[in-house]
């Protein structure tokens, strides 16, 4: 079974730093699977079987193999410019963002802002939205008026993972649920 670790670092690789393993994604974020093996074999051992397990069975569904399987990349949360072909899509009345506590204030004066990633992550319920905080510390969920946003001009995408990604939320379509 492939392990934890080498999940996180092709993680890294895909959504962040190619370059650590000497590969190039293309403007949609693809990756050649025998390339990235390759480079990720140099320090974490891996195989394409290993590989077609971390796919398929992580939790959060974090990549996507091209139909034929050559081909491999994050389904989001990229910090380099990529194009992962999103389709916009009308939004639910209201979607949600957990965060930690120690990003409240922050929050609360700019909104949500992508910071290195190309968009603000959130999500279709607030279980998720609070195990996502829960990573962060003391778990804190905002509602976001998804719907009002989108009314109002924002355009929203949805991940082949389920996770909605916006450009930013400002504040005035937040709302605390605590």
């Amino acid at each position: 079974m492939a392990n934890n670790r080498t999940s996180k670092y092709i993680s890294l690789i895909l959504r962040h730093k190619p370059e650590v393993i000497g590969i190039t994604l293309d403007e949609h974020g693809w990756a050649r699977v025998d390339e990235l093996i390759a480079g990720v074999n140099r320090t974490h051992p891996l195989d394409m079987s290993g590989l077609d397990e971390i796919v398929r069975t992580d939790e959060k569904q974090r990549y996507s193999f091209s139909e034929d399987k050559t081909l491999i990349r994050a389904n989001q949360g990229h910090s380099v410019p990529v194009d992962v072909e999103l389709e916009a899509v009308t939004p639910p009345e209201l979607l949600y963002h957990g965060t930690g506590e120690k990003y409240v204030a922050s929050i609360e004066a700019q909104g949500l802002i992508s910071k290195s990633r190309l968009y603000v992550h959130l999500s279709g319920d607030y279980e998720t939205a609070f195990k996502v905080g829960a990573r962060h510390g003391k778990p804190r969920i905002y509602q976001v008026a998804s719907g009002q946003m989108a009314a109002d001009g924002y355009v929203f995408y949805r991940s082949v993972n389920g996770v909605w990604l916006t450009k930013e939320v400002p504040p005035k379509y937040l709302t605390r649920t605590w």
